[in-house]
């Protein structure tokens, strides 16, 4: 009989750590919510980061079914002026990749 080799557990196999556990709820399901509304603004702020951008369902919680919705939600309202598609103030010289005043 062949000696067998361990296999070196990778960081990834590992059972544990600070995200082990179980995964929180969808909120939308566990409200029994049916439809996300685009109309409401103060819930799908939640959903959408200091920037604008739509949270990972990884983030939010939400299961594959209203994150879609909650995604198609957040547009129309960008697209109707209830959200933003950017992050309000700021001024476009302080980010990254911008052009510099020397390179002018």
């Amino acid at each position: 009989m062949a000696k067998q080799r361990r296999r070196p557990v990778r960081r990834r196999d590992r059972k544990g750590g600070p995200s082990a556990g179980r995964r929180k709820p969808c909120p939308y399901c566990r409200d029994k919510v049916d439809q996300v509304d685009y109309k409401d603004v103060s819930a799908l702020r939640r959903f959408i980061s200091d920037r604008g951008k739509i949270r990972s369902r990884r983030i939010t919680g939400a299961c594959r079914r209203h994150q879609n919705q909650v995604a198609r939600a957040v547009k129309r309202a960008r697209e109707l002026a209830l959200l933003p598609y950017v992050a309000e103030g700021g001024s476009e010289r302080e980010g990254r990749g911008g052009r510099s005043d020397r390179d002018r």
